[in-house]
């Protein structure tokens, strides 16, 4: 046997964990601002001001909007997830063990770029409701009002994550299922069913806060958040001897950060189940 075949197999191991991450890991990244290849610690968003126009004198200067600049860092964390794959383990189960073990690692570092923007969307202070009624019409009208009164654009850009219950709640309402209001396709967000209504595209996510049965879920503008890579999803497999086994580790370094509070609301609902 060629001493690189070692070589292939990492080659396609880590390409199955790239291709698992990107349509099955994360729900989340391709909703915010995401800046990937970034060298260092961390790297800055740029939040900038409105601009006014102005008039100006037949051959005078045009005048100058002087925008505010404000430079908004994003530190970046490295991410780790790895197991053991034995090799006599290989030889006893009829399923592909690399794929498994690659979707598994590439699952978990989804999830975990899905924990941190969900953690950053948590710092925002603008909100709807007292968690002491489920996802309905009004909180819902509310929370758009906010985003409309903050002149966040309507730009196809709007996004809502919602938990399990809000998400039932939702396909209660006719507005949000009946093909008179959002159509007949039903669009895929990486993979994952997702709907658009009243111009912004509702995602059902797991990972929301909740504390009993108080349960937070947000609209935001992608741009009301950023996300920052470092190292895009990379797996290292080691032959050790004395274990017989190959360890397989997949790591990645990313962050996330509030770039504009006005962008983003939260809708506190109760995940309580109706009497």
């Amino acid at each position: 046997m060629s001493t690189s075949i070692d070589n292939v197999f990492v080659k396609q191991f880590e390409a199955d964990v790239h291709l698992a991450y990107q349509q099955m890991g994360t729900k989340l990244r391709s909703t915010v601002r995401s800046k990937s290849g970034v060298v260092g610690a961390s790297t800055t968003f740029q939040k900038v001001g409105r601009g006014t126009a102005s008039t100006k004198s037949r051959h005078g200067i045009v005048p100058v909007m002087n925008l505010n600049h404000e430079p908004v860092e994003c530190v970046l964390q490295d991410y780790y997830a790895g197991d053991w794959v034995d090799a006599l383990d290989e030889l006893k189960v009829n399923i592909d063990e690399r794929r498994v073990v690659a979707s598994a690692g590439a699952y978990a570092l989804g999830r975990k770029t899905d924990e941190l923007i969900i953690s950053t969307m948590n710092n925002a202070t603008l909100y709807v409701g007292d968690y002491s009624a489920g996802l309905n019409r009004d909180l819902i009208l509310s929370a758009v009002e906010i985003l409309n009164t903050n002149d966040v654009p309507d730009d196809g850009r709007r996004f809502a994550v919602v938990g399990v219950h809000q998400w039932n709640e939702l396909l209660c309402m006719d507005e949000f299922v009946s093909a008179d209001y959002v159509g007949a396709d039903t669009p895929l967000l990486n993979g994952f069913e997702a709907r658009k209504w009243l111009g912004i595209t509702w995602v059902l996510h797991n990972g929301l806060p909740v504390n009993g049965t108080n349960r937070d879920c947000f609209i935001y503008h992608a741009s009301s958040v950023g996300h920052a890579c470092g190292q895009e999803v990379k797996s290292d497999i080691t032959w050790h001897g004395e274990r017989a086994a190959h360890f397989i580790s997949n790591s990645m370094s990313q962050g996330a950060v509030l770039i504009d509070n006005d962008g983003i609301v939260r809708i506190k609902c109760s995940d309580a189940q109706s009497a």
